[in-house]
């Protein structure tokens, strides 16, 4: 059951993601759901540093907000390789 509320979670964390760095144009819900898994990972990583520590496999507002985190740097990341700049 975790990883359904896992994939539900990273699809909303990768909407909105796109929408704050104005990407969601040119993604559909499939990019949104991997931007938001993959986005949570990347946040977990770096937040941990920090001793800030939040999980997607069961729903709470702290993972939720690590995975908008990660997946907003994962798309200024994609926005530098891409075009050369963040939006």
């Amino acid at each position: 059951m975790g990883w359904i509320i896992a994939i539900i979670v990273g699809g909303i964390a990768g909407w909105l993601a796109s929408k704050f760095m104005n990407r969601d144009s040119s993604m559909g819900l499939f990019l949104n759901v991997v931007v938001g898994c993959v986005g949570s990972v990347i946040g977990n990583v770096i937040l941990n540093k920090i001793g800030i520590a939040g999980s997607v496999q069961s729903f709470s507002l702290t993972g939720l907000l690590v995975a908008i985190v990660g997946a907003s740097v994962l798309l200024g990341i994609v926005n530098l390789m891409t075009r050369g700049k963040l939006r």
